[in-house]
């Protein structure tokens, strides 16, 4: 089964963010294409993510899961509807 690629917004310093890089890796490490986006590099990103982060979405459809999350909702966040 292929996994939509993900961004995951949050910004260097954050502990959330690093305990959601955290709680990523072993999906990563089973193919998960996660791309670290830090939100101080664009004004609009701080405006939408600033008090959010960290912030998992899908690139495919732009879902976005808000922290707080864990891997089970994540595995399910990323399954097709009809799984």
């Amino acid at each position: 089964m292929n996994l939509p690629d993900c961004q995951l917004f949050g910004t260097l310093g954050c502990h959330l963010c690093e305990q959601a890089e955290l709680l990523l890796m072993p999906l990563v490490e089973h193919g998960l294409m996660v791309e670290l986006i830090d939100i101080s590099d664009r004004d609009e990103w701080l405006e939408d993510y600033g008090v959010r982060i960290p912030v998992l979405r899908r690139a495919d459809n732009g879902a976005e899961l808000d922290w707080p999350f864990n891997t089970e909702q994540v595995v399910r966040f990323l399954l097709p509807a009809d799984c």
